[in-house]
């Protein structure tokens, strides 16, 4: 566990790097809000397509040759995707580095399979939960790396990130084991790689199918916020890289206190399904609370109120996980980073051209939260299809 958290600790760090400063590297190329708005929509996409067609793929791949040499490729990926969008000269350039990283990179799934492959089915939602305070650290770390290098010049967090891939690599190569042996490895079928295949069979997984449509749901609640965050707050309260950097930490620091260090101790008095209604609630209400924000510190005090909303994620995972059976948790992972990444794709076409809708109006309009209210209702949909499938469930065991 300890090496698996160790590469995913960096791969977090180099890809929060880019965050704060990627909008405004688009930026260099175009003019005005909107144009700008419209352009990191097209970079942001790019990666989300590709992404959902290759997740799947590299996730079956990790089942039939393992996750070290799946995870090589993606460290690699990232790396050659971050030097590139450094030197890039026009906006063509950052679209086809984005579609080439999106394909080459499923590293959350494949890190997700790693976990599943040496945990036990009822301590996978606590593991998970480690796997996501990595991520936290990663954004505790990284954005304020990055928005500190920005200030000076808005390249310099790419060369850096770059960096902190190559030696991602580095340690996956020379130091990382491999986590499934060659007797729990499955055949690799083009029929079931391909992502409609790969949602279909994740979405017939035994007693968890329609937490798929939840999955759905957070996932583009959660984009939509990633993708807007940046612009929003530029054009709100006129912050800068710095600025988003120090807000991402707080992010960061929420994040692994509520999965590093809340999670166990939740898990054992709750079970997961009352962890994830209780993750979405919170959740829900954090998204009105930014969209209603007029001031800079009340985000800082709505992110500190959702101190429970990381919880929902691992709850879930662990669920799906424990559903998919030992041979095919890359295939099933791969499928949910997929789902993901379809989410990525149409949360910038939403909450962007939703922004755009209301950039041009005053700082102070409370309209100018519409992205944010949008997330809420999403996430909202999503606990009450969750509240009455887990009561389904109850209802069913107890008839039994």
């Amino acid at each position: 566990m300890g090496f698996i958290m160790a590469a995913v600790l960096i791969d977090m760090i180099s890809i929060g790097l880019m965050v704060p400063v990627l909008p405004h590297i688009v930026g260099t190329f175009t003019q005005g809000n909107d144009e700008q708005t419209s352009a990191f929509l097209l970079v942001t996409m790019a990666f989300g397509v590709a992404n959902f067609i290759g997740s799947p793929v590299l996730g079956a791949l990790s089942d039939r040759f393992g996750r070290r040499p799946v995870l090589l490729i993606g460290f690699a990926g990232l790396a050659l995707s971050f030097f590139v969008t450094a030197m890039a000269t026009a906006l063509w350039m950052l679209v086809v580095v984005r579609l080439f990283s999106g394909a080459m990179q499923a590293n959350i799934a494949i890190a997700n399979a790693y976990v599943a492959d040496i945990t036990a089915p009822e301590d996978r939602a606590r593991r998970f939960g480690q796997l996501g305070a990595m991520f936290g650290l990663g954004f505790i770390l990284g954005p304020v790396i990055g928005g500190w290098l920005g200030h000076f010049d808005i390249h310099w967090p790419f060369f850096a990130a770059g960096s902190m891939a190559i030696l991602n690599w580095c340690y996956g190569f020379f130091v990382l084991p491999e986590s499934l042996p060659r007797e729990r490895r499955s055949a690799f079928d083009w029929k079931k790689a391909n992502p409609v295949s790969a949602l279909r069979g994740l979405a017939a997984l035994k007693g968890v199918g329609p937490l798929v449509f939840v999955i759905a749901l957070a996932s583009l609640a959660q984009f939509m916020l990633h993708t807007t965050w940046v612009l929003y707050t530029k054009f709100k309260f006129g912050w800068g890289p710095l600025e988003v950097s120090w807000s991402l930490f707080a992010v960061g620091i929420v994040s692994v206190i509520s999965q590093g260090v809340l999670l166990r101790p939740l898990l054992a008095r709750f079970s997961p399904q009352r962890l994830a209604l209780i993750g979405m609630a919170s959740a829900s209400a954090a998204y009105l609370g930014w969209g209603l924000a007029s001031e800079g510190w009340m985000m800082y005090a709505v992110i500190a109120f959702n101190l429970l909303g990381g919880v929902a994620t691992a709850a879930v995972q662990s669920l799906i996980s424990n559903a998919a059976g030992g041979s095919h948790q890359g295939q099933a992972m791969g499928a949910v980073s997929s789902l993901n990444s379809l989410m990525a794709v149409v949360a910038p076409v939403l909450g962007l051209t939703l922004l755009g809708w209301v950039a041009h109006r005053p700082a102070t309009d409370p309209l100018m939260g519409l992205p944010f209210y949008t997330c809420a209702a999403l996430q909202g949909v999503g606990l009450l299809v969750a509240y009455r499938f887990f009561r389904g469930q109850r209802t069913a065991l107890q008839t039994a």
